[in-house]
Order: C-alpha cells, then structure tokens, then sequence
C-alpha cells in the first residue's frame, strides 16, 4: 500500500515538472523572436523600412480601392440623373428653349420644335428662328438685357411655312452665383387650337345673341315695307305713264324692293339654321360652282386641284357659302389689268389635332384693305358700292354652325386668301385639353 502511494506522488511530481518545463521554453521561445526583431531592426534598418512601405502602399491600394468603388457609384448615379432629366425634358407636352446670353439656342426639346415648326434648334439664333422684329424675340431680349421674367404672355408666331400660332410663353432669366445673366429659360405652348375654340365659341355667342335681337325687327321691317310697296304699286297703276306720280310711285317700288333684299338676306343671317346632317361629297360641288362662276365671271379662268374628300353637313349650304367666297375672288381678281386668276386648294387633315378639311380660295386682286381684315365678317360692313354687307356674314355663320372656321388673310405676292376648315364629321361640341395654357 505505501508503495501505491508513493507511486502516484512521483507521477504528480512528474506531470508538475513537465509543465514548469513547458512554460519556460515557450517564454524562451517568445523572448528570442523579441530579440531577432530588435537585432534586425537595429542592425538592419534598410529591410525594416522596406517592409514599413510596403505596408504603407498596402493601405494605400486598399484606399484607393475604396475611392473607385465611390466615384464608380457616383458616376452612375450623375449618369442615371442625366438620363432621367433628358427623358424628362424629351417627353414634356410643353416646349421647352434655353438660350445663352449671346442669343444662341443651347437646347431645344422635340414639343418646342413642333410648336415653332422648326427642326433642329439647337446652336442657332434665337432671332433667326423667332423672327427678327417678332414680339417673341423682343421678349428674349429683354429677358436677357434686364434680367425680366414674363409669365403666360401669349403671342402671335410666324412659322417658315406661313402658319400663324398663337404661342403661350413663359420666360424668365438664369443667373451664375453672381447674379450675372447667362441666358433664358423659355417655356412654349401651342395655343392655336385653343384660341380657334374660344374664336368659334364667341362668334357663336354673338350670332345667337344678334339673331334673337334683330329676326323680330327684321320681321316688323318686312311687314311695313309689303304696305309700302302695295301702295306704291296702287299709285303707280293709277297714274299716267310719264307724270311725276307715275315715277315716284315706280321709284317707291324699286327701294322698297331693295330694302326687302336686304331684310330678306338679314333674316337669312339672323334666323338659326336648321343643317341636313348628311355626307357631303365637296369635289363634285366644287365642280359646279366653277360652272356658274365662269359663266358669271367668264375673264377669271379658276383653278381647283388638291384633296377635297367628304364632310358631314347641308350640301346645300355648304355649296352657298363656297359659292359665295369663290364669286367673291373671281370678282376681285376681275380687277387685274394683267389678267385675273383664281386657286381653290383643297387639303384633308386626318393626322394633326383639327382632323378635316380646309379649303385655300385665292385670287390675284387687290387684297384686303389692312384696315377692314377684322371687320369683313361683322354684319352690314360692306366696301362694295351695292353690297349688303351679309354676304360674309351669312358664309360665317354657315361655316361655324357646321363646326369649322373661317380665315381671311392678304397674300405677300397679292391678293387675298380665304381659309375654310371644315370637320370630318359635324359635333354639337368639341372639347379641347387646355393644360398647356396654363404655362
């Protein structure tokens, strides 16, 4: 038994040194590196700084990693923000033009390329494009000269095909941090549509409020000059052919006669229109209104090419108003010493915003007096010695009621032009997306 014990305290005593003898080669071992690292940091200083700087440039690489994976995504993100603005500035409804301060179109989006009728803005002069003495260039300059904004301004442009819009613009200056000019933002809207509606709309108004004004009167006018005349025709056939009273009562006749012309074509005017609702094939009257013109106006040859198709409407109506218009321009055109002519063009629309048909009628006369353009259409205005002056009157009201408009202009060669737009199809009203003239 006392041999058992012994035999486990030698083996206690065994283990204990053999972990005494581990802890100290281990302290050994560590303290023997510490002294390699100084010997060779104090013995070798050029391997010590070497591996210092590849350290360094270690960190540095890893930095620098760091920095591209950043400007990487910052790029992409500036890349992503061009790509959304421009599809932005693509796809706005509204025009939209930058102009540096030397007048140069920078930018242009396709919507202010369709409103002005022009392609390819970019880098051009403003007042090239604009026009030289138009109200829109005379805006831009003062946006750039004085720094001015200009908020829904609406004015008239020329485009290079001699249509006239209505612009609504918008115009304001950019400016640097110190405050110095460097160009114009313009904003544009097509407002042509809008402007025609809103025409359409108050002649409407005024038609209707003048034709229930005056069709009593007219009537009562009527009425008074039916006594008159019989009275005069009593006198007439009671006097003796070639006594005074036998001529004033054949000179009653005639004025009264005159009159009721003219009250007979007023009630025309001033009576609402009933329209047949049919289709209207316009080729074929074209045709025969060249017939009766050329036999009333036979020295004005007339010329008719073009596409007319058809239109829902009055044939009968519509052939008085064309009819009208057409006599009209060979009656003008009578005039030249060097020899009259009148075009009639026609030009169907199935495309653009006012689907239809217009008809260009111009002839080679003396044009239309500046002065009297806005007032050829106002009734009983006439420059005619023995004109109404309901002829016009009469064509626009025919030419609104079946939904369309009506133009007159003068020509830069001479001569004038009168513009019918007619709708395919005829509707009681039409509506018009006026968001764009809220710019």
């Amino acid at each position: 038994m006392l041999s058992g014990v012994l035999l486990v305290v030698l083996l206690v005593a065994a283990i204990v040194a053999l972990i005494m003898a581990r802890r100290y080669f281990l302290r050994a071992t560590k303290s023997s590196e510490v002294h390699r690292a100084q010997a060779a940091s104090s013995g070798n200083p050029a391997a010590f700084m070497t591996a210092s700087m590849q350290a360094v440039i270690k960190k540095l690489k890893e930095q620098e990693k760091e920095l591209e994976a950043l400007h990487r995504a910052e790029r992409e993100r500036a890349q992503q923000t061009e790509r959304m603005s421009e599809a932005v500035t693509r796809n706005m409804p509204a025009g939209l033009l930058l102009v540096n301060s030397a007048g140069l179109i920078t930018s242009a989006n396709p919507a202010a390329e369709a409103a002005l009728g022009v392609k390819s803005l970019a880098y051009r002069r403003s007042s090239e494009i604009l026009g030289a003495g138009s109200r829109l260039t005379e805006l831009v300059a003062a946006c750039l000269e004085q720094g001015r904004t200009f908020r829904r301004e609406e004015v008239e442009y020329l485009t290079p095909s001699s249509e006239l819009r209505q612009l609504g613009v918008t115009i304001s200056p950019i400016q640097n941090n110190a405050n110095e000019i460097t160009g114009a933002i313009l904003l544009l809207s097509d407002l042509t549509e809008l402007a025609a509606l809103q025409k359409q709309i108050h002649t409407k108004e005024n038609l209707a409020a003048l034709g229930e004004l005056s069709a009593g009167i007219a009537h009562e006018f009527k009425n008074a000059l039916a006594t008159i005349s019989g009275y005069a025709q009593m006198i007439r056939s009671e006097a003796q052919p070639g006594t005074d009273l036998h001529e004033h009562g054949d000179l009653i006749l005639r004025q009264t006669r005159s009159l009721t012309h003219v009250v007979t074509e007023f009630l025309k005017f001033a009576r609402p229109l009933e329209l047949a609702d049919e289709q209207v094939s316009i080729s074929p009257m074209m045709e025969r209104i060249v017939v009766e013109i050329s036999e009333a106006v036979p020295d004005v040859p007339i010329d008719i090419h073009g596409e007319f198709g058809e239109v829902s409407g009055d044939d009968a109506l519509l052939r008085q108003a064309i009819l009208n218009l057409a006599r009209n321009a060979a009656e003008a055109a009578s005039g030249n010493p060097a020899g009259g002519r009148v075009t009639i063009r026609g030009e169907v629309d199935r495309s653009g915003p006012l689907q239809g048909l217009r008809i260009y009628i111009t002839d080679n006369g003396s044009g239309i007096p500046a002065e009297d353009l806005s007032k050829i259409f106002v009734p009983f205005y006439t420059t005619k010695a023995n004109g109404t002056g309901l002829g016009l009157a009469v064509v626009q009201k025919i030419v609104v009621q079946h939904g369309g408009s009506i133009e007159a202009r003068n020509q830069s060669s001479g001569g004038a032009e009168f513009v019918v737009w007619l709708p395919f199809v005829r509707e009681s009203a039409r509506t018009i997306d006026s968001a764009a003239a809220r710019i």
